[in-house]
């Protein structure tokens, strides 16, 4: 089971969880914005993809841990929709993207650069396990992650 807590630019943050103990699977992202809330089900063919015009405001930005608790905040309720998508084979995908990238000699989406990313935050999340859960910084960004596994 682990937790991973990245604080990213712009004050925003994101949070992994992962659990292989548990009996029943989960494969969902949530990305909050402030205008409205995307929910990605893996698992859901049907609706992967949930849109929700959702959200909330806060009257005024507050600077400390004491002005957080005195901010007044608002929810806004809304609609809810699926979008249609296409059902795609993510193999067939990735294959499809390599054959386009050699013949017209571009570089791939996730290419090296992307793959150099996904070890920075690995790295990061080795040395906060050694540090007992402690922020750790990703090489070459400015995200610091904080983590328990």
């Amino acid at each position: 089971m682990g937790h991973l807590n990245f604080r990213l630019p712009n004050d925003a943050t994101a949070h992994v969880h992962v659990n292989w103990l548990s009996p029943t699977k989960i494969r969902q992202m949530v990305i909050g914005g402030s205008l409205r809330t995307l929910v990605w089900d893996d698992l859901n063919p049907q609706q992967r993809l949930s849109v929700y015009d959702r959200g909330v405001s806060l009257d005024r930005q507050a600077k400390s841990a004491g002005e957080k608790k005195t901010s007044a905040v608002s929810y806004r309720l809304g609609d809810t929709w699926s979008p249609a998508l296409p059902e795609r084979e993510a193999l067939g995908q990735v294959v499809e993207e390599l054959a386009y990238c050699i013949h017209n000699k571009r570089e791939a989406r996730t290419g090296g650069a992307s793959g150099l990313r996904v070890l920075s935050v690995l790295e990061a999340v080795t040395r906060s396990l050694s540090m007992d859960g402690q922020a750790a910084p990703v090489a070459g960004s400015a995200v610091q992650l904080e983590g328990a596994l």
